[in-house]
């Protein structure tokens, strides 16, 4: 019987991890690594690198998409609770103004739209992101903390339908790597 907060499992194998002593190693292993066939797959850099998200086969996020959702959301709300107040729940004539004078809803319809798009922006970016997330695995790896600073990792997630422990690891070291490690997700 397990004791009161111990594991009694054994960590699981998250992937495999590459440390490179430059950003070009970094890329060229990443684009060899797409080109061998990996796709479940992640680089870490202390800089942004030009080219980097297209060689790991990064995909074209929805983000945006649910912005603009939001937004025109937030547009139609402001319009059609003001137009709702103005011209059917309490239709008061002032000064022979039209019920749906529409160039008077404009401010509010904008605040709306932008307060709703950024809330579908952090939203949509937190849930898509899978945050908040309080620990990665790749935190286990050794060395990992030169990520932040002066370190360039490509990590193959064993999720990858082209993983295998022996073969992966081969693979990433024939890239030329300052030293291939495993990472357990625990």
């Amino acid at each position: 019987m397990a004791e009161y907060g111990h594991h009694t499992e054994e960590p699981t194998v998250y992937g495999l991890i590459a440390e490179f002593d430059d950003s070009d190693n970094l890329l060229h292993a990443a684009e060899a690594a797409y080109k061998a066939g990996y796709r479940t797959m992640d680089a870490y850099s202390p800089l942004p690198i030009h080219g980097l998200s297209e060689a790991i086969g990064f995909k074209k996020t929805y983000v945006s998409l649910i912005t603009l959702i939001g937004g025109i959301t937030g547009a139609a709300t402001g319009f059609g609770m003001q137009y709702f107040a103005s011209v059917i729940h309490y239709d008061y004539d002032i000064g022979g103004k039209p019920f749906n004078s529409w160039p008077s809803f404009m401010p509010i319809t904008f605040e709306l739209a932008i307060l709703f798009g950024a809330f579908a922006a952090l939203g949509s970016m937190l849930a898509l992101n899978g945050l908040p997330r309080h620990h990665h695995p790749v935190f286990n790896a050794k060395r990992f903390e030169r990520a932040s600073s002066d370190g360039f990792f490509l990590c193959i997630e064993s999720e990858d339908l082209q993983y295998d422990t022996e073969a992966t690891k081969k693979f990433l070291e024939e890239q030329g790597p300052v030293e291939v490690s495993e990472v357990l997700d625990d």
